[in-house]
């Protein structure tokens, strides 16, 4: 577990700003702003960058001080 002073890290704030641009990815693609393409790419690659954050959450430097 975290420690209570780590709250305003940045590294915290990641699986947030991952979900908004997940669906942000979705609507501007039922919008046609972006292509179906560029959505089929960005999705998965979001999910994944949200499991590789998950695995390397141990390596925040505010929370191993607790």
């Amino acid at each position: 577990m975290g420690n209570a002073e780590c709250k305003g890290c940045p590294c915290h704030k990641m699986v947030g700003i991952f979900i908004i641009l997940f669906g942000l990815t979705f609507l501007l693609g039922t919008l046609n702003v972006i292509s179906q393409q560029i959505v089929n790419i960005v999705w998965p690659s979001l999910i994944i960058l949200v499991g590789l954050k998950k695995l390397g959450s141990g390596m925040c430097k505010c929370c191993d001080k607790g």
